[in-house]
């Protein structure tokens, strides 16, 4: 058998995760500047010394673009996934704008006394994961379903889908395109659980085909009043729940309660006068800062928005937004562009480029009614190493007040 030679494509997480297992690999990045070797024995090198020739696979780390040279260059390419296909048990696959995170972590909470395991796009690399676990939990990206052919989940949970990382994929069918790739590859007997907006999508595996939560109850038979969970977690409550009625027939309402949220969505606080704040600082697209909308739309809302807004279509955001009796704070890259569209819509709006000006200005303003809500509905590392340190900052900034 010839011995695998690997190519990694970016030195993060997932390739070295790999490394550890089938190394030594040889890594190629962008930061790199200069040949090297790692503690671990791994080569080093910039992408200038690529060559497809040496090598038998070339692995790409999932949020590797597709336009970068290193992928136009290769010939031996393949995903994590479908690296670890021959490995992989009975898998169920979540993907979606929004809600992943949570679904898959709900997931795990019902059905880790079968055995089940979750990783992905969270935790734990595909490496790193027990092949001896009779089920694999898999948060899957679309920068992961882009790469992949031969993988496939035993159960798809498609959560709604709505245009996010436009400018990786190079647009918003294509984004769409991957969200729906493995249907074409799943078998009669699998279950894939699909927003009404692919209903048409071809597939061999059984549809439940849902618009909202109410449809998804209804379905599965489930009492929503019984489940503690609101707005956008009441999806990712059902959909982990219905996995389970789908697998084993059960509806577990105490479980699925028992489920602790992770901090950084709809997480509220209260400051020193008992004025309510919520950090919603995961919503990083469109869609996740409106569903906190939603959620507290009923009073008047301080939002403060901005960030890298990955060159979507922010008059999504705005049109919806004109219902609710809503101030905007703009921060970060978007700024400027969060402030002309407030002008257009007429949302009243105050340009802070900062969080800590965001939070002071509010202070000005925040009363025992109101909701002061960070909810940015963009990605954080234009200002931040990452969400839950813009979240972080959020908190602590209130807390000084």
């Amino acid at each position: 058998m010839q011995r695998m030679n690997i190519a990694c494509f970016g030195y993060g997480k997932t390739t070295r995760a790999i490394a550890k297992v089938y190394g030594p690999c040889t890594f190629f990045d962008d930061k790199i500047t200069a040949a090297s070797i790692d503690e671990e024995g791994n080569y080093l090198k910039p992408i200038s010394e690529f060559d497809t020739h040496l090598y038998t696979h070339e692995i790409p780390s999932p949020g590797f673009p597709p336009q970068h040279p290193l992928i136009q260059k290769a010939a031996h390419l393949i995903s994590e996934y479908d690296f670890f296909a021959p490995k992989m048990p009975f898998s169920i696959w979540i993907s979606g704008t929004n809600g992943k995170t949570t679904t898959t972590q709900m997931m795990e909470h019902l059905l880790k006394d079968k055995g089940a395991i979750s990783g992905g796009n969270i935790g734990t690399p595909l490496a790193q994961m027990s092949s001896d676990a009779p089920i694999w939990i898999l948060e899957t990206s679309s920068f992961s379903m882009h790469y992949t052919n031969i993988a496939k989940p035993d159960i798809y949970a498609l959560l709604p889908v709505t245009p996010d990382h436009v400018d990786w994929h190079g647009g918003m069918q294509a984004y769409f395109d991957a969200k729906i790739k493995p249907l074409s590859v799943m078998r009669e007997g699998e279950a894939v659980i699909l927003p009404k907006m692919f209903e048409s999508a071809p597939t061999n595996a059984f549809k439940i085909i849902y618009e909202n939560e109410k449809d998804l109850a209804r379905y599965f038979g489930f009492d929503t009043s019984k489940i503690k969970f609101k707005g956008a977690f009441l999806m990712d409550a059902l959909i982990a729940m219905g996995t389970d009625k789908i697998l084993y027939d059960r509806c577990d309402y105490d479980k699925i309660n028992a489920f602790i949220l992770d901090p950084h969505r709809q997480e509220e606080f209260r400051d020193s006068r008992n004025r309510l704040w919520v950090n919603d600082s995961k919503a990083t697209n469109i869609d996740a800062a409106l569903a906190a909308c939603r959620t507290y739309g009923s009073a008047p809302m301080h939002l403060i928005l901005g960030g890298d807004d990955k060159g979507v279509d922010l008059e999504e955001l705005f049109a919806p937004l004109k219902k609710y009796d809503v101030s905007v704070y703009a921060i970060g890259s978007n700024a400027l562009r969060l402030e002309i569209l407030c002008q257009q819509y007429n949302i009243p709006c105050i340009l802070c480029h900062t969080l800590d000006v965001a939070v002071e200005q509010i202070n000005k303003k925040h009363n025992r009614t109101s909701i002061a809500l960070l909810s940015p509905a963009a990605a954080s590392l234009d200002q931040f190493s990452s969400y839950a340190q813009r979240g972080n900052l959020f908190k602590e900034l209130v807390a000084k007040l």
